[in-house]
């Protein structure tokens, strides 16, 4: 939690919240919900917290919506995105893994190198957006959505499963780390180029947390995207 913070004011950036849509106001009623490694970071900085699948997340902080839309439109914020499904997927088949899940030529990305992709069914059915990237520490790191967790999760499970009764080298692992997520229109300092991709499909270089050209300890892949 100390680091986390620690990395959000030493970048000087501002910590945005989540759009009210999709959002709900919390109520005494209602079930316990899951907090971010960034909750009482949210607080002391007049955060006001609303339930989002599952999660106590911040709505709004003390500028406005519109104020907050126009910083984010004219310079970058982070979003705090803890809530995110983050799984890493191991073994010297976990590409075939993620291939026979996902819409995508994963085989082709580069280190540190990701790209969005779909979760599909069968029959070739949308079941869910996610991000993959490969990691330059041999395995894939996986971000999908949080109001998708359960199915997503057992989606991954289950193929796991099967391809290791069939003798395959690949393993699933959840994480439960703060993750945060930049936006803005340029990006300009710490992204990749628009189109960088042969393929012309969304790709996004990962970085780690940290001062300039050293990782804080720990660090975990913060997906950017132009």
């Amino acid at each position: 939690m100390q680091r986390a913070v620690s990395v959000v004011a030493r970048l000087g950036f501002r910590l945005q919240a989540f759009p009210p849509a999709l959002c709900r106001p919390l109520s005494c009623a209602q079930e316990v919900l899951r907090r971010t490694p960034l909750y009482d970071f949210h607080l002391a900085h007049g955060g006001k917290m609303v339930a989002f699948a599952g999660w106590s997340l911040p709505v709004q902080y003390r500028d406005s919506h519109t104020d907050s839309h126009l910083h984010t439109r004219q310079h970058c914020s982070l979003f705090d995105v803890s809530h995110m499904l983050q799984t890493k997927i191991l073994g010297s088949d976990r590409v075939k893994l993620m291939e026979s899940l996902v819409v995508g030529d994963i085989a082709e990305l580069g280190p540190n190198q990701g790209t969005l992709s779909l979760f599909t069914n069968e029959a070739g059915g949308i079941l869910d957006d996610l991000i993959v990237t490969n990691t330059s520490e041999g395995h894939l790191y996986v971000v999908s959505n949080a109001g998708c967790w359960e199915k997503d999760l057992a989606l991954m499970q289950d193929n796991v499963r099967e391809l290791q009764n069939q003798g395959r080298d690949v393993g699933l692992e959840v994480l439960d780390n703060a993750l945060l997520a930049l936006q803005d229109l340029g990006a300009g300092s710490g992204g990749s180029s628009p189109g960088n991709s042969s393929s012309e499909e969304p790709r996004g270089e990962a970085g780690r947390a940290g001062s300039q050209g050293q990782p804080a300890p720990g660090g975990r892949p913060l997906p950017v995207w132009e």
